[in-house]
């Protein structure tokens, strides 16, 4: 007798059906196809097990299991729990109705328990596209999968129950979540706020730039500053996530098995810092079976380099071509998947190995041409795809010790979803621009016209602060976000003038 159950194997941030084939019949051993990997074939151990713990038996006669289609590879554990009801249905010893109503996933432990797995979220969203009824899957996984509507998410926590609930032995009501009154309870739930910063005003306002326009930042300064500190408050200013851009942000952390067991949906923009002792795969994204790292990981949120200079040149030479695309592509042989990666970058590197270079007290003890050095760490090329250099300066007694009430976070996001609105408008005949950053040269001639004036101001800039010519359309975009901040539509001289300010690292002279 032939059994089919479905299941799903997870390609990139998207999955595919599988049909598990199972056919017990005469002869002896047990044999498996489709290409499985190592985990795959290793779960005759695990299931043989986990049916003699459940009490049945493990057939002694020639099983074949077969995973169609025959030329995807199939990876991971998720797999036992079909292939056991398969073999359990085939050698007639429970009879298994409706099996082909449902997508039915998880691994097995030996006493016939389910252990939690990845990629749930998008073998939900697939199930519901093929139009299954329902998704049987370890109980642990269920909050996870019921955020997807009008699909039954049936939670069982061992073999035993999912033979029970298939042979109508057992009743398991499907779980049910109200997908947005999650979404909106958790929308503003931030550890971090603004109003804990004291001092820092110019930064700040940098920052509100930033997350206005989705602009890249860069901030230098001495240690101790508060770059990193005022890096961890940047998701709190940005605009809401939206419910796509949600499950889209959960997908990825479903399938990188970074979501916790009471997480179900990620509501908030998401905030990476990885070491600067990071891989080129580990930050990008790859690996053997095709992960995605942590610039896909900050997608919709904030990608944060903590002391830039010290990650390895190859390293930061990988994310150029995802700033730009806002997607990696992993290509092997035989498979090629693209995970996204829309993130804003905001680095921060201290000015010089010593850290005190241009600091108002302390003196540098860097000897000559070490800090040149020490910046061109840092390739144009990226440095071209970082539209604010900031620097930070330390806050002083007074300010730290001061009265005066910083403001929220909530009220500096007012003015940002304001600024994100009209660009909104401008940008709705182009699709894939959303926000000012994001311009082609083209759409800045447009978009970003200046009077006289402000033309007289950028050609002194360039010409007397030395300015390169990768800056001129980088100022220009920065001024457009400042104008959208201030709710005009033409780009006065104050803004430009604000703008120009914010390209350090551009300035003839600046390293010494």
């Amino acid at each position: 007798m032939v059994s089919k159950i479905y299941g799903c194997a997870v390609f990139g941030v998207d999955a595919v059906k599988i049909a598990v084939e199972v056919h017990v019949g005469p002869g002896r051993k047990f044999f498996m196809s489709g290409l499985p990997d190592s985990a795959v074939k290793e779960s005759e151990h695990r299931v043989e097990s986990a049916i003699k713990c459940t009490g049945f038996e493990m057939p002694r006669t020639k099983v074949v299991v077969n995973l169609a289609p025959a030329d995807i590879r199939k990876e991971g554990s998720a797999y036992d729990l079909p292939i056991a009801l398969g073999i359990l249905n085939s050698s007639n010893q429970v009879s298994l109705d409706g099996l082909e109503d449902y997508v039915i996933m998880g691994e097995l432990a030996l006493d016939g328990t389910l252990r939690n797995m990845r990629g749930v979220l998008s073998i939900a969203i697939e199930a519901r596209r093929r139009k299954f009824k329902g998704f049987i899957l370890p109980k642990r996984n269920a909050n996870e999968a019921a955020i997807v509507n009008d699909l039954e998410v049936i939670g069982v926590e061992s073999l035993d129950q999912a033979v029970r609930f298939l042979t109508g032995r057992l009743d398991i009501r499907p779980l049910v979540i109200d997908t947005r009154d999650i979404f909106s309870y958790q929308l503003n739930n931030y550890d971090a706020d603004f109003v804990d910063v004291q001092g820092q005003e110019n930064i700040k306002r940098s920052l509100e730039i930033a997350a206005a326009g989705g602009h890249n930042v860069i901030m230098i300064g001495p240690p101790g500053a508060g770059k990193t500190m005022l890096a961890k408050r940047l998701p709190s200013i940005l605009p809401p996530l939206s419910l796509h851009e949600a499950l889209e942000t959960t997908k990825i952390h479903s399938v990188a098995g970074k979501l916790s067991a009471d997480t179900s949906l990620i509501a908030t923009r998401p905030y990476r810092s990885p070491h600067h002792t990071v891989s080129d795969v580990a930050l990008v994204g790859g690996g053997g079976s095709p992960q995605p790292g942590e610039i896909s990981l900050a997608h919709n949120g904030v990608l944060f380099l903590d002391e830039l200079p010290e990650f390895k040149r190859s390293v930061l030479e990988v994310m150029r071509q995802p700033m730009e695309e806002r997607k990696v592509t992993i290509s092997r042989a035989k498979v090629s998947v693209d995970f996204p990666a829309n993130f804003m970058l905001i680095a921060s590197m201290n000015p010089c190995p010593c850290g005190f270079y241009n600091h108002p007290e302390k003196d540098c003890v860097c000897a000559p041409g070490v800090v040149h050095r020490y910046l061109n760490r840092i390739s144009g090329p990226l440095l071209d795809r970082i539209d604010l250099h900031v620097e930070v300066t330390p806050v002083s007694f007074d300010e730290m010790t001061g009265s005066r009430k910083s403001e929220t976070s909530a009220d500096i996001r007012e003015r940002v979803i304001k600024g994100r609105e009209i660009q909104s408008e401008r940008f709705k005949d182009n699709p894939h621009v959303y926000c000012n950053a994001m311009m082609s040269s083209s759409l800045v001639k447009t978009a970003c016209q200046i009077n006289a004036a402000g033309r007289n101001l950028l050609k002194t800039a360039m010409e007397k602060l030395g300015l390169s010519a990768r800056a001129y359309d980088r100022i220009l975009k920065v001024s457009r976000t400042i104008a959208d901040l201030a709710g005009t539509e033409e780009i006065k001289v104050e803004h430009l003038a604000e703008a120009i300010q914010y390209r350090s690292l551009d300035r003839e002279g600046w390293a010494g």
